[in-house]
């Protein structure tokens, strides 16, 4: 059964609208089960104790809802920052799905973030925001090897999985596409895993694929990482090349990051992907508001 936590609020002002146009963040559980040996959200510095338990936040809806009805304007809200909003638990307790109903019933635009294929569930109210809203669905996609995959993310879909959800989602006319971060070092960034992704984006419709080729690692983020490196690979000594690589360092560059940028930009151009930041909100957000998006 789902855990429930006190929560004063749900949706938050972004900060930053630069971050693929977003106006508000929409944040309906705390935790994420899905076991990614990289989650950045393990910092010490987010303060979420036991970070792979899920919980829902108490009311949510209901807190939503009087969020929404008092804003004096309208926004795209995005969810899936620090929690994937597609976990195990949103099956039954359909906190994401009420969310993005309410986000219809307000007239607001909805920003996706997800490893799981379970989005597909909600393409009918996806549908009906983006018939007077902009909607964006953000799948992140590493590996091409589904293998490697449930390694490095345990327990979400794998990626074959979620390349069905990218094509479904496409198809039903959903601005839809792929978030390549991170790229690993000694394990992911290879000019064959980044051209297949493209490959595989193009074949199931992706409109853009936005990357981070390396990883950033931070404070407790690190050491777990390391850990699981050792205990998911061994023999390889990825760890200890880690460390004499990059040390303390907070970004991990990839190996040859500038060759496999040159790379997987001439890729999605010849397959008419977007990837640039600015493209890519034009192009999601331009017949909505044409005028916000030229200020990007």
């Amino acid at each position: 059964m789902l855990e429930l936590v006190p929560a004063k609020s749900i949706l938050a002002r972004n900060k930053d609208p630069r971050w693929f146009g977003i106006d508000y963040q929409m944040n309906l559980y705390r935790g994420c089960c899905h076991g990614c040996i990289y989650c950045d959200s393990r910092s010490e510095c987010y303060g979420i104790e036991e970070f792979d338990r899920v919980r829902g936040k108490k009311n949510a809806l209901a807190l939503l809802e009087e969020e929404l009805r008092h804003k004096r304007k309208t926004g795209v809200a995005a969810t899936g920052a620090m929690s994937d909003p597609y976990n195990p638990y949103e099956s039954e307790a359909e906190l994401t799905r009420g969310g993005l109903k309410l986000l219809d019933q307000y007239g607001f635009g909805a920003a996706v973030a997800t490893k799981s294929a379970r989005i597909t569930r909600d393409l009918d109210v996806l549908k009906r925001i983006q018939s007077h809203s902009p909607v964006l669905c953000k799948i992140t996609v590493t590996t091409c090897d589904d293998e490697l995959c449930r390694k490095l993310e345990p327990y979400p879909s794998v990626t074959s999985e979620r390349m069905e959800a990218v094509r479904i989602l496409s198809g039903a006319g959903i601005f839809t596409g792929l978030l390549l971060m991170p790229v690993l070092p000694f394990l992911e960034d290879s000019l064959d895993n980044l051209l297949g992704i493209v490959r595989l984006g193009a074949e199931n419709g992706a409109r853009f694929i936005y990357p981070a080729f390396g990883v950033t690692l931070r404070q407790n983020q690190r050491e777990y990482f390391y850990d699981q490196l050792e205990k998911r690979f061994p023999g390889e000594n990825l760890a200890r090349r880690y460390q004499e690589k990059y040390g303390s360092s907070y970004v991990c560059k990839a190996r040859n990051a500038k060759i496999l940028g040159e790379a997987f930009r001439r890729a999605c151009r010849k397959e008419g992907i977007l990837y640039s930041m600015t493209e890519i909100i034009k192009a999601y957000r331009a017949p909505y508001d044409p005028v916000q998006t030229s200020l990007f």
